[in-house]
Parts: structure tokens; C-alpha cells; sequence
């Protein structure tokens, strides 16, 4: 029987890998014990699980500096948690502002209450070199119907941080919501929504957090009124079941439905590894593979690289970057690095085609290459040493 070689997996920005140890363990012990419908009047096991859903709400809002764990919602995912955030909180006739940066979870939701004529959209560009918006373009988009702000916290594609603060000041200042798309930064990138100016934080629980997937969160920010939102999903929930309509009180007003408890337990267990391993500690990390990747690539004519490519290129970059090999389309290079080399990247568009037009990678794409906190100099140096034998 023919050996498998281990992979080396660098498509974190996708859903990180390997989980910590205590994921599979917190699922397995709440599956053992707890597994009941959560229910604050109900029997010990469902008591049990409203307990560990409250646990982890806490967790989670400290986790990105919110003031109330009752308005963070348990969501599917960052796309389920976009969604009730959009069609949540905008009304006809409501401007929204949001860039080429954006991933599909961002823009198709948008652009489909646009065609509907029920918003109106404005994209703003950004730099296809340093990869960043500039924060006076949002403030220039700005109209007396806008409405909301949505804005990713870092490219999926180039790995490039934006001016998320700047842009939370700008709308603070214009009255309008700001919502912030933490899908590549939670875990890694500090949020806090007071000092931030952030009114509404969607994120996944499967990529920084290094929780399973199905899980995720939308948390809103006191400066969202209750009264302004309407129920996306409405339903069953562990409190008042005489109402006829779903009951006015967060999080049960978002939330309708049995939660994903198994898989919150799980990224309970995987916040308090986060937590405990140092956010900052673990972008440094991947900041260093990104830095060494582009130091080793760079004698290759071939190979294009996108993004800034100053001495320090990894700066103001979470772990993310991509590139493409001249003679190759994305989708070749992606098999012949898994096929050949057991290589684990992402080729493609990544749900992001606004950011590929402008840069130039339209329709193919491009091949991006993430590690995570559980990668090593040695993974980036195959991957480095695969592409110098493909480019030759």
C-alpha cells in the first residue's frame, strides 16, 4: 500500500486547520452530557445548555470589546450573520457604501437588494498596489440616505488591513451605521468595538478563532436600537412562546431556532486556546511565513505576487497573500501543488470578484497561500521550493 504523504495545508483564510485539541473534547463532553435543547426554565440538561451559550456570548464579547453579551448572536456562519444584519436593519430607499474589497457574503446580498430597487450602492476602489481603501473616499460617498457602512476587515484575497477605525469615526461622525466583516481578522487582528467605533461585528467561527464550522456571530452594538431591526429568521426560541410574532428581547429576536450548541461548545473551547495564546502573538507569527514566502519567491520572473512588496511586505497583512505563475491558470498550479506536492492552497476568485478586476486577475483569479498559527518555516520553505521547480 502506497504511502499517503502529509499534507501541508496553507487555506486558513479559507477555514483554519488543524483545530485545537480542546475543540473535539468541549463537542464530545457536551454531546456525553449536555446536548438538550438550552432553556433557562426547563429540565438540568437544558439549563446546562443555556448556561454554556451564555458562557461562550460572554466570552465573545469581551473577546471584541462589546458592553452587552445579549446582543451577540449565534449565527450559522459570517455569511448567515451578514444577512441578518442587511436584511435586518435597511429599509427602502437606503444608501449603503461598501468597496471593491468586499467578499460575496458582502456583496451579493447588496447587490441583490439593489437590483430589487430597494437600496441604493455605492462601491468605493482601493489601491491595487498597497491593496487598502482610503477612508476620505467613504466620506466623499456619503449621501443624506446612507444608511450603513459595511466594510471587510481584511482583504480575503490580498491580506491587506483596512483603516477600520478611520472609517467607524467617519460614520460615527455622518450619523450613519458602521458594520464591520471580521471574517480574515477575529483571532488574530484586535477588535474593540467602543474604541473602533463599530455598531455591528459579523463574524465565522471556523477560520482565526479555530472554531468548527456552522458556527459563527453578529454582535450589535448598543448604538443599534432594537426597534430599527426586523426579525430575518423568526421561530422557536427557550423563553416566551405565547407571543404571536418573535419576541421583542435580544438574542432570542435574532436568534429563532435551536442554536448549533454542539459547535458552540466547541468554539468555546477554541476562543479560550486564542485567548490564551495571545491574538497579537499569533499574527506576528503568520506575518513572519508571509514575509518569508515573499522574501523566496521574489527571484522568480514567473511568479507575480499581489499587494505591497516594500521591505516589510507582510505589515499590514494578516496571513494571506496571493500570487500566480505565468504559463499556469490558478486552477492548474492549485492541483499540480496538491497533486504532486501535497500542498493545500486556494485557487481561484475567492468569492471576492470586485477585488480580482481591479488588480488585474479577472476571471481566473489566483492561487493564495494563508498559513496559520500551527504552520512552520518548514511548510512555507515546501511550498517556496515547489514553486522554483514548477516556475523552472
Amino acid at each position: 500500500m502506497s504511502s499517503i504523504p502529509a499534507i501541508v495545508y496553507l487555506d486558513n483564510a479559507a477555514t483554519s486547520w488543524p483545530k485545537p485539541e480542546g475543540v473535539a473534547r468541549a463537542m464530545s463532553q457536551f454531546l456525553a452530557s449536555e446536548a438538550a435543547n438550552p432553556g433557562r426554565a426547563g429540565h438540568r440538561m437544558a439549563v446546562a445548555a443555556e448556561r454554556m451559550l451564555d458562557r461562550v456570548r460572554q466570552q465573545l464579547t469581551e473577546f471584541i470589546g462589546g458592553t452587552d453579551p445579549h446582543r451577540l448572536i449565534f449565527t450559522m456562519n459570517c455569511t448567515d450573520a451578514l444577512n441578518i444584519a442587511f436584511k435586518g436593519l435597511l429599509r427602502a430607499g437606503d444608501h449603503v457604501i461598501t468597496t471593491r474589497l468586499e467578499h460575496n457574503s458582502v456583496s451579493r446580498p447588496l447587490q441583490a437588494m439593489a437590483d430589487a430597487g430597494f437600496i441604493t450602492l455605492t462601491r468605493v476602489g482601493f489601491s491595487a498596489v498597497e491593496g487598502v481603501i482610503d477612508p476620505d473616499d467613504i466620506r466623499r460617498a456619503i449621501t443624506p440616505q446612507t444608511r450603513l457602512i459595511a466594510l471587510t476587515h481584511a482583504s480575503n484575497v490580498m491580506g491587506t488591513i483596512q483603516p477600520a477605525a478611520a472609517t467607524g469615526r467617519i460614520a460615527r461622525a455622518h450619523g450613519v451605521k458602521f458594520l464591520l466583516d471580521a471574517a480574515q481578522t477575529i483571532g488574530t487582528v484586535p477588535i474593540h468595538v467602543l474604541n473602533d467605533t463599530i455598531d455591528l461585528v459579523a463574524f465565522p467561527g471556523h477560520k482565526s478563532l479555530l472554531g468548527p464550522t456552522g458556527t459563527g456571530g453578529l454582535y450589535l452594538h448598543t448604538t443599534v436600537d432594537l426597534k430599527d431591526l426586523t426579525a430575518f429568521r423568526e421561530g422557536g426560541t427557550g423563553g416566551d412562546s405565547s407571543s404571536p410574532l418573535q419576541p421583542r428581547q435580544m438574542p432570542y429576536f435574532l436568534e429563532g431556532g435551536t442554536p448549533n450548541t454542539v459547535g458552540v461548545a466547541g468554539l468555546g473551547a477554541a476562543v479560550e486556546f486564542v485567548q490564551q495564546n495571545i491574538p497579537a502573538t499569533t499574527l506576528q507569527h503568520e506575518r513572519r511565513l508571509v514575509q518569508q514566502f515573499v522574501d523566496g519567491v521574489r527571484k522568480l520572473s514567473r511568479l507575480t505576487v499581489y499587494g505591497p512588496l516594500g521591505g516589510n511586505a507582510a505589515e499590514n497583512r494578516v496571513g494571506t497573500v496571493s500570487f500566480n505563475v505565468e504559463g499556469y491558470s490558478p486552477q492548474e498550479l492549485g492541483g499540480i501543488l496538491d497533486d504532486s506536492f501535497a500542498i493545500a492552497i486556494r485557487p481561484g476568485l475567492h468569492c471576492s470578484p470586485y477585488a480580482h478586476r481591479v488588480i488585474g486577475t479577472f476571471p481566473d483569479g489566483a492561487v493564495r497561500m494563508s498559513p496559520g498559527p500551527f504552520n512552520t518555516a518548514a511548510d512555507v520553505n515546501k511550498l517556496v521550493e515547489a514553486l522554483c521547480e514548477i516556475a523552472a
